[in-house]
């Protein structure tokens, strides 16, 4: 039963963090390095899109040396969102009661990961939010904050869901909740992929909780944004408004 978190939560089970990869060669090592001191009992998981750069050669190496690190090749480059759907399958193929969406380049603290892990305890999905009250960036232009949080605020209205940061993309999933919100349905890639994860589960009922990070822009890298990625954002996001909308005024003329 989804009742708003006054249920009683099951223990969490192994933790899985999943960290897609392209061309991250240069962060890949550092990044693991700190997942694995911030919390020792997870394990990772390298979804690598066939980076040209060796990302997924020095996975392999890390694999080698630690257990708890796994290695997940791709094709090629397919999207953020495609390379996502993979690892919460192979997650929960393998008996991991708790998925975790992490970026391979530093922006998404691991240091943070405990505190996720600890509202994990009585929520079904953690998401952790610059836009909350303790929430920060580190190293963004004004015009970069300002997107970001218009992107949030267009997602909110449109698609009614209260949660801040709806565009975040460090969050940990209990199994439960990513088997039922409909994951071989999503076609959403890039920078809509995390929108439509939010409001797939905010609508079926389930508890989402906020908790503050501090986001870091990578040092290292490019990053993967684009306009196509965000030109996707807008017209996908205005689609799921409407069709939102529709579902409702046809439910009340049911009723």
């Amino acid at each position: 039963m989804k009742d708003g978190g006054q249920r009683r939560y099951e223990p969490l089970g192994t933790a899985l963090v999943i960290i897609p990869t392209y061309n991250e060669a240069d962060n890949i090592k550092p990044v693991v390095s700190r997942v694995r001191a911030a919390v020792p009992a997870a394990h990772l998981l390298i979804a690598d899109d066939n980076s040209p750069d060796g990302t997924g050669k020095i996975a392999d190496e890390l694999s080698a040396e630690d257990d708890h690190v796994h290695v997940l090749h791709r094709k090629g480059k397919e999207g953020l969102g495609a390379a996502y759907l993979a690892g919460f399958r192979w997650g929960i193929d393998n008996g991991y009661g708790v998925l975790i969406e992490m970026d391979a380049d530093g922006s998404h603290p691991p240091e943070e990961l405990p505190r996720l892990l600890t509202a994990l305890a009585g929520a079904d999905l953690v998401i952790g939010s610059r836009w909350v009250p303790g929430g920060r960036i580190v190293n963004w232009p004004k015009s970069r904050e300002i997107l970001s949080r218009g992107a949030s605020t267009y997602s909110r209205v449109l698609l009614d869901v209260s949660v801040r940061d709806v565009t975040a993309g460090f969050r940990a999933f209990r199994k439960e909740t990513l088997e039922g919100i409909g994951m071989d349905s999503i076609a959403s890639q890039g920078y809509c992929f995390q929108v439509d994860l939010t409001r797939r589960t905010v609508h079926a009922g389930y508890h989402v909780v906020e908790v503050p990070i501090t986001f870091v822009e990578r040092e290292r890298g490019d990053s993967k944004m684009s306009r196509d990625i965000m030109a996707e954002a807008l017209w996908r996001i205005a689609a799921w408004g409407l069709e939102d909308r529709v579902k409702k005024v046809r439910g009340r003329r049911r009723g």
